[in-house]
């Protein structure tokens, strides 16, 4: 009995030492939780901000390279285009109607002839030709009609746009394989931009008006891909 009440005084003395420790462990828990949730603020913030770094970045380049060479892509396609087809005149920005329009244009010829004179060029042509001595166009020859399905000795083309629609159409295997570029023509995509490759294995594709399709080895359904030509300054 006697150490049985020592015991018990033993751990009725402990208890408010444990009080105690427990009363200064729990600041620290509540201190460190706070600082857990300020770190983890302060990683979001920072995330925040590269991210929006990252996007202003990405906008600059988009808007100092890639727009600016896109653009520039596009006005040499569209000055070839108006050349090849004899329409240059729409590339020049023309004369302003009105206001000072005659005298701009006698300025021009009189600079024009003072330059002739320093150079001995030839004198400028004032006269055009007749519209019969005038170039004309290359007409598209039609193309060939189109067999049916059951036809023996047909092969159907896919032919891949680069604006993603793929285009489908049957030939013979004996017409000549300069129905691939008449057909380019036809739908708007001049053979002198752009070129026909298959699609496995990767390869341009040798087009020739003295061979049939099957000479160019489509004896089968085949995919062809309509790429633009590489630019060379």
């Amino acid at each position: 009995m006697a150490a049985r009440g020592v015991v018990g005084i033993f751990f009725l003395s402990a208890v408010p030492l444990v009080c105690l420790e427990l009363r200064r462990g729990i600041p620290d828990i509540v201190y460190l939780k706070e600082e857990e949730e300020k770190n983890e603020k302060r990683q979001k913030l920072v995330r925040k901000k590269q991210q929006e770094a990252q996007g202003e970045k990405a906008s600059r380049y988009i808007e100092n390279v890639l727009k600016p060479h896109r653009e520039m892509k596009l006005r040499k396609l569209e000055e070839r285009f108006y050349q090849m087809t004899g329409e240059a005149w729409k590339l020049s920005s023309g004369h302003k109607l009105g206001g000072d329009e005659g005298a701009s244009q006698t300025s021009f010829e009189t600079s024009n002839r003072e330059a002739a004179k320093t150079q001995n060029l030839p004198k400028p042509l004032t006269e055009f030709p007749s519209p019969a001595e005038q170039p004309t166009c290359k007409e598209i020859p039609d193309l060939p009609e189109e067999p049916s399905e059951t036809a023996a000795e047909v092969v159907t083309v896919a032919l891949r746009c680069p604006s993603g629609n793929v285009l489908r159409r049957r030939f013979l295997k004996s017409c000549s394989s300069q129905v691939l570029l008449d057909w380019m023509m036809r739908i708007g995509y001049h053979t002198s931009l752009y070129s026909l490759s298959t699609s496995f294995p990767r390869r341009p594709l040798a087009v020739e008006g003295g061979q049939s399709l099957e000479d160019v080895g489509i004896t089968v359904d085949t995919v062809l891909i309509l790429e633009e030509k590489e630019q060379t300054n």
